[in-house]
């Protein structure tokens, strides 16, 4: 049972950090809809991802089918803590989904589509930083079920946190378009990055500083040995992603500031595992304590174990086949 349920909890993590990193360019694309200087850069943009958009979402179902499947418990506590910004993040990507393929369609109703495609990208982004700072604060518990109230989500910390996620998703999608163009959109994207870079390292910075204080138990993580050794570690990370960011900027390059940007993300997916383990539902539910029963796990994993190849196969092929440049005469729809 431990050691099944701590596996499980590593595929979780894995099929979240999957979608963040995934479907973060892909959103942060929409949250830069808006700077398009013209229908031909709109265009672009979204060609950029129109072939692997709604394949970045797979993730997303993963990760919430598969804390469903082996961690109920968890699954009932955290979605009464956070009904709200779990409805309005889904319905924000579903007008995203309708509006990306109904803006080709029209011209007349185009400028709604296209606010629709903005305002999708931005909630969604926001409310998945919501959920993330309301769960680094903690979840109230009580015999087994959530004990909070209707707006503990909501906090100025929870705000911090859903800002912060906007402006790394936007840092991701300039990165991406540095990528996938050519000539003045990607000159535009480079100066773009600049801004949102340093905005980006900022809310690290702030969030990796208050969240500490959030819970004794982050405080005695990260503050006490061995704990403190990361707390020298993980920051020289960042410096260094950092590092390799700004000077991919500056020398030009057009794969290296993405690379450096995921890694941005990755670094503090990791520093949030630090923080929560042994907890999936901090600060006092542990992973084992909400893992299902033992032969359900055991028979979830035989599923798993297939499907995650395929899905990561299908992934890396989609993403191989439509690898290089994006032509704007030549659009995907």
């Amino acid at each position: 049972m431990f050691e099944l349920s701590f596996i499980w909890a590593g595929i979780i993590a894995f099929a979240v950090l999957t979608y963040v990193i995934l479907d973060g360019f892909d959103l942060g694309i929409g949250i830069l809809f808006p700077t398009a200087k013209s229908e031909r850069d709109k265009a672009t943009m979204m060609n950029s991802i129109a072939p692997i958009w709604d394949g970045n979402e797979t993730w997303l179902v993963m990760g919430g089918g598969g804390l469903f499947a082996v961690f109920p418990l968890a699954y009932a506590v955290i979605m009464p803590a956070l009904y709200m910004p779990i409805i309005l993040m889904l319905l924000a990507l579903i007008f995203r989904g309708v509006a990306f393929e109904y803006r080709w369609r029209t011209e007349r109703w185009k400028p709604v589509w296209d606010a629709a495609f903005f305002g999708g990208s931005i909630m969604a982004a926001f409310m998945q930083g919501i959920a993330l700072g309301a769960l680094v604060q903690g979840i109230k518990v009580a015999d087994r079920a959530y004990a909070g109230g209707w707006w503990d989500w909501l906090t100025a910390f929870s705000i911090l946190t859903g800002v912060a996620v906007v402006v790394g998703y936007a840092l991701l999608g300039a990165t991406w378009l540095i990528l996938k163009t050519e000539g003045p959109l990607q000159n535009q994207m480079q100066r773009y990055a600049w801004w949102l870079a340093a905005g980006t390292l900022g809310f690290i910075g702030v969030v990796s500083i208050m969240t500490p204080f959030q819970d004794p138990i982050y405080f005695q993580r990260w503050f006490n040995l061995p704990g403190s050794i990361l707390s020298v570690l993980m920051p020289g990370a960042v410096l260094a992603a950092a590092f390799s960011l700004f000077s991919g900027l500056s020398a030009g390059k057009d794969g290296q500031p993405f690379l450096s940007a995921l890694s941005l993300f990755v670094l503090c997916f990791v520093g949030i595992g630090i923080s929560f383990y042994p907890n999936i539902v901090p600060p006092g539910l542990t992973i084992a304590e909400a893992a299902a029963p033992d032969a359900s796990l055991k028979f979830a994993l035989v599923g798993t174990v297939v499907l995650v190849p395929l899905i990561l196969v299908y992934t890396a092929y989609a993403y191989w086949v439509f690898r290089g440049k994006i032509d704007p005469e030549e659009g995907y729809h």
